[in-house]
């Protein structure tokens, strides 16, 4: 696997590996992960709730996402790392949304803070590499 060549690409690249080790710690211990996101325990779970159901689907989804963002990163595919921004900030704002409305417990946000803060670190880095990029050349004529 190739390194990122760019302060942009090395955002999309540890999100992609903390959304795979995250997708990879739901499908292994998805107990913990409700724990981590402040969901409430529950020794046993009634007939019908699939709440560990959602959790494998989740924590699969996120782990595949962890895929994407890394052959992003590898392959500097810079549209993604555009288009990232958008929905990043979106699922931020979705996420608050659910605290703030009490659908969602308290310590999720932390959950909307990290897509949020991520979106604005990759945007604040696109947008330095821009200026940089385009920069006129100038050659010398001898």
């Amino acid at each position: 696997m190739k390194l990122p060549r760019s302060a942009s690409g090395w955002t999309i690249a540890v999100f992609g590996v903390l959304a795979l080790l995250l997708g990879a710690a739901g499908l292994v211990r998805p107990d913990v992960q409700l724990a981590m996101l402040g969901f409430e325990m529950v020794e046993t779970r009634a007939a019908g709730d699939y709440t560990r159901t959602f959790m494998a689907a989740s924590s699969m989804a996120s782990f595949n996402m962890g895929v994407y963002y890394l052959v992003a990163a590898a392959t500097e595919w810079r549209p993604f790392y555009r288009f990232t921004v958008a929905f990043r900030l979106l699922t931020f704002t979705v996420f608050t949304v659910l605290v703030l409305t009490d659908l969602a417990p308290d310590r999720f946000f932390g959950v909307a803070l990290w897509e949020g803060l991520g979106a604005m670190a990759t945007g604040v880095a696109l947008w330095r590499e821009r200026g940089r990029q385009a920069a006129p050349v100038t050659h010398s004529v001898a």
